[in-house]
Formats: structure tokens, C-alpha cells, sequence
């Protein structure tokens, strides 16, 4: 069916997500000033601001793969995969309270914009209204004057409107939002201590005006005309801080079955508050403040599989002056859960970046935070995380810390960095020697071919074995373990000390062993190490020292 010029699109969907980043992140430290509910530990901001990056991120992503499609009809993805999109990036990349929330709503406008043919303003309507009404029933114990009151008003005025253009149902929306954002102060003896309006709910109304521009083209004011900071001499996370709340704050994604996540959110109901669990079809996003972490961990893993897992610790005073930086760290991107406790025993933050799920700049930035130093190593592991690890590295350097990127291209160079990493030295010559030990570390990986290409070494077929050496395709063969005896003989005829091989999950069994063996054989004074990295890309990652 022809789309309509009032009518809702991918192209639309793209800029709103786009919009909407950019507004968050021009809001971020003000929102973030007046986070005093449900705990006053100044992030709200910027946890809209992460949940709203993976969002964009996940349909650029969608609008990349169609535009090695030929042909200008084909070149743009149809509306129902970019609001999928939309809803899944916010969903594995939501954060803390806020976020969670953001996701939940943005699957509720999924849900419904996915499965009509046309877009106009009913469908925005409904969308809306599913929006509010998912939103609500993922908090388990709703608060009026929060962000849900705010997403409540925008549905009641979308649904108020009377016309049917996307344009008057989304600037009706907006205006709902907007007029409903200053009772929140009158709404919450919290908010009304402090003198400010609620943060999530502010951060919808950016979100929301920046939709009526990404539909109409014409920018509208985002902020509130009401008191939107303290008062100088009010400081909203000391004052009216709840100070008998839980001690962390929970989150991880969760594999599980809907009948385990009912039975996952009594059980986390009873261990403490501000539950909120979003998601669906298998995935889910669980968010909890408790103060027994391992408790509301091991809910998780009785209900199925629990992964990204961040424990926040808020501290059991949490007036007392913030605690002290340490003075180096390292913050290392990891493929595969496996190097996660093998990174962590030699000192270093890591995050974790699970097969076609690359972490984005926020996170690599949270992570940065998380170590709390003042001098922080960061190793991307991966040449496609290049400029997203400057950006993070850069935007921390503008907060007072020193961090120096070594531009690690793969785990196993990352690896040799930290395997000479020493607190002690001077923060220059460790990072000499981290870099040195980086680069004199060649790689390779093994990975399947999943359509017939060109590659430097002739034409490979859909499900052939690649073996790639420094990022290059130098090996074509037919099974993992062949290959990768050629891929280790090929590189090791140019000398080496060391053989460090990482397997992942998808590694046939007894390779790791067969290729120890195929090294002391064939290699003498060679030494091996063998790892298993989890559930990462590549069946088989290589290093040479």
C-alpha cells in the first residue's frame, strides 16, 4: 500500500530515535541533577540516554543491512522491522530504573506499529495507549507521579485528539506529557521536598517532543516551564535521599519462559522494591533494588539463563562524601562470558560483548566509571569498537580522568596487554609495555562462511571454514580443526614464543587438545595456553607471541 505523507515510517522511526538520542544527551546532566526518586543517586539522565543509544543503534543496524540491497525500493526497511529494532535495542541495552521503564514503553509502541499496513494517527494512538498500559504492568508496584503518570497523560490526550494525522496525535501526545510533568512535584512527597519535577518523566517529554519534530520537521520546545533544578543551596541526592532503602541495585537480561518470570517477580518482590521487568517472547529485562544481590541473582538463574549481569552498590549511608578513586585501572571488552573471571583475576572492569551485540560507547563509558580510578587502560579488543572506544575514552577524559585507548584489535592481543599490566609503574610505561606486548601479538580467528564471497585467497562457499590472520582471510578449508593446523603452522613458520587459543562454545570437541599436541609437535619451544571464552563469535580465536 502507498505510505501516505501523514504517515508514520521507518525513515521516521529512524529520525526519532536519532532525535531523541541527541536531546537525552544534551539533557543528561540536568535530568540527572534532579533524580531524587526512587533513589536519589543522580543517573537518571543518563540511564535514558544508554537505553536510547542501544535503541538507535539497533535500527541503524536494520537500516545498514538494507542498503546492500540493490535498487531504491529495497534500499529502506519496512516500518514493522524497524520498530522491532527500536524495541530490542532498548530492551538489552536498558539501565537502571528510567531506562527499564523507557524500553517497556517503546515495546508497547512496537507491538502495535509492527502489525498494521498503514501507520497514520489511530495507529499512533493505540500504540500510545499500549505504551502506558505495558509500561505500568512491568512495575510491580506503580507510583503516580513518576514517568508513568507522564506516559499516561500523553495517551490520554493521543486519544483525546480528534483527528487522525500522525502529526496532530503525536504533538497532542506531546502537549499531554508536557502539561502533566509539574503536578508530578505536587503528585510525590519526594519530588515535593526537593522542589523539582520527576527525572524519567522529564526525559519522556524530551523524548516525545522530539517525536512531534521527527514527524512534522519543526523542532518544539522539550523542557518544561517549571523549577527543573534545585536551589543552589539544596543538594537533592543528600537531602531527601531514602536513606533505609536497599543497598544495590540489580539488573541483567534473562532468558526465560513466561511462567518462570511470574514466578521470578514474586520472588523478587519479597526480597525488596523498585522491581521492574520488561520484555517478552523469551527475553527479558529485570531491574531490582535488594539488598541480598546474590539472592536476586540465583532468582534469576532459577528462572532460566542471566547474563549482563551489574550490581550498583548505592552504600549503606549514602550522605557519607563519595569513596576514594583508585589510581590505575583497566576496562577490557570481552567476546565471550569465559574471559570475563579470566580478565577480572588480572585486575581489569570488563564488558561483555555477546555475538552481533557490540557494546556501544555508553557502556564502555559506565564501565569507565565503574572502575573509579583516576588513570584508566581501556582495550577495545576488536577494530570495528575503534572509534566507538574513542568516543567513550574521550567524553571521560572531559570528566578528570586520564585514559589512554590501546588500540587492541582482537581478545588475545588484549590479553598479552594485561598479562604485563603492573599498577606499580608509572602510568606512561605501563602503557608502553601494555601496548609493546599488544603489538607483538599476531591473531587470527576461524569463522563460517555464511554465503558464497570473494576473499583474498579466491571463492568460498557458504559453510566453509575461513581462517582470518590479522583480520585478512589468508585459510579457505572444509573443517575447524584442519584449518585451523594450517592457520597455527602459517603463522608460527614466521617464529614465535607463545600459542594462546580461546575457544568458543561452537568449537568441535577436543580441538583445543589436538591442537596443543599439533604445537609440541611440529613447533619445538613452543608453549601453549588454552582458554575457553564462552559463548563468543568465533569458534577459535589464536594469538602468537
Amino acid at each position: 500500500m502507498p505510505q501516505s505523507p501523514d504517515d508514520l515510517d521507518a525513515v521516521a522511526v529512524r529520525t526519532w530515535c536519532s532525535l531523541a538520542l541527541a536531546v537525552l544527551g544534551a539533557e543528561r546532566e540536568e535530568i540527572d541533577a534532579i533524580n531524587v526518586y526512587p533513589v536519589a543517586d543522580g543517573d537518571t539522565g543518563t540511564n535514558l540516554y544508554l537505553t536510547m543509544e542501544s535503541a538507535a543503534q539497533a535500527v541503524e543496524a536494520v537500516f545498514a543491512a538494507h542498503e546492500t540491497v540493490p535498487g531504491p525500493a529495497a534500499s529502506l526497511p519496512l516500518l514493522s522491522d524497524a520498530v522491532r529494532a527500536m524495541a530490542h535495542g532498548a530492551l538489552i541495552g536498558a539501565r537502571g530504573n528510567s531506562g527499564t521503564i523507557l524500553s517497556q514503553l517503546l515495546r508497547g509502541m512496537s507491538e502495535e506499529l509492527a502489525t498494521v499496513e498503514r501507520a497514520d494517527g489511530a495507529a499512533l494512538r493505540r500504540a500510545l495507549q499500549r505504551a502506558a498500559a505495558l509500561a505500568y504492568e512491568a512495575v510491580a508496584h506503580p507510583v503516580e507521579g513518576t514517568v508513568l503518570t507522564v506516559a499516561t497523560a500523553a495517551a490520554r490526550e493521543a486519544a483525546a485528539f480528534g483527528g487522525d494525522g500522525v502529526a496532530g496525535v503525536a504533538r497532542a501526545a506531546y502537549e499531554g506529557a508536557r502539561a502533566a510533568l509539574p503536578r508530578t512535584t505536587a503528585q510525590l512527597a519526594a519530588l515535593g521536598r526537593a522542589g523539582v519535577v520527576d527525572a524519567g518523566g522529564r526525559g519522556l517529554v524530551a523524548v516525545l517532543g522530539v517525536l512531534v519534530e521527527a514527524v512534522t520537521g519543526e523542532a518544539v520546545a522539550v523542557r518544561a516551564k517549571v523549577p527543573a533544578v534545585p536551589a543552589a543551596d539544596e543538594d537533592c541526592s543528600a537531602d531527601h535521599s531514602d536513606e533505609g532503602g536497599p543497598a544495590f541495585e540489580v539488573i541483567y537480561l534473562l532468558e526465560a519462559e513466561d511462567a518462570a518470570v511470574d514466578r521470578l517477580r514474586r520472588r523478587l518482590d519479597g526480597l525488596g522494591d523498585s522491581l521492574v521487568v520488561v520484555g517478552g517472547d523469551g527475553l527479558w529485562n529485570v531491574h531490582v533494588h535488594v539488598d541480598d544481590a546474590g539472592a536476586a541473582v540465583e532468582a534469576g538463574v532459577e528462572a532460566g539463563r542471566p547474563y549482563r549481569i551489574r550490581i550498583t552498590h548505592f552504600g549503606a549511608d549514602r550522605t557519607a562524601p563519595p569513596r576514594e578513586r583508585a589510581q590505575r585501572a583497566v576496562v577490557a571488552v570481552v567476546p565471550g562470558e569465559g574471559l570475563v573471571e579470566l580478565c577480572a583475576e588480572a585486575g581489569a572492569t570488563t564488558v561483555l560483548a555477546r555475538p552481533g551485540e557490540p557494546p556501544a560507547s555508553g557502556e564502555l563509558v559506565d564501565a569507565i566509571r565503574r572502575a573509579h580510578a583516576r588513570e584508566v587502560v581501556l582495550l577495545p579488543n576488536d577494530a570495528d569498537l575503534r572509534h566507538t572506544a574513542a568516543a567513550a575514552a574521550q567524553q571521560v577524559r572531559s570528566e578528570g580522568v586520564r585514559v589512554a585507548l590501546i588500540p587492541t584489535r582482537a581478545a588475545v592481543q588484549g590479553i598479552a596487554a594485561l598479562a604485563v599490566h603492573e599498577p606499580e609503574r608509572r602510568f606512561d610505561e605501563d602503557v608502553v609495555a601494555m601496548t609493546s606486548a599488544a603489538g607483538a601479538t599476531r591473531y587470527a580467528e576461524l569463522a563460517v562462511a555464511e554465503r558464497q564471497s570473494w576473499t583474498t585467497v579466491g571463492v568460498c562457499q557458504a559453510g566453509d571454514v575461513l581462517g582470518l590472520i590479522d583480520g585478512d582471510v589468508a585459510v579457505i578449508g572444509t573443517e575447524v580443526a584442519a584449518t585451523a593446523r594450517t592457520v597455527l603452522d602459517r603463522m608460527l613458520s614466521a617464529g614465535g614464543e607463545l600459542v594462546t587459543l580461546v575457544l568458543g562454545d561452537g568449537a568441535p570437541e577436543g580441538l583445543g587438545e589436538g591442537l596443543e599436541a599439533h604445537v609440541r609437535g611440529r613447533h619445538l619451544a613452543v608453549d601453549t595456553l588454552l582458554y575457553h571464552g564462552g559463548d563468543q563469535a568465533s569458534p577459535l580465536l589464536i594469538g602468537i607471541e
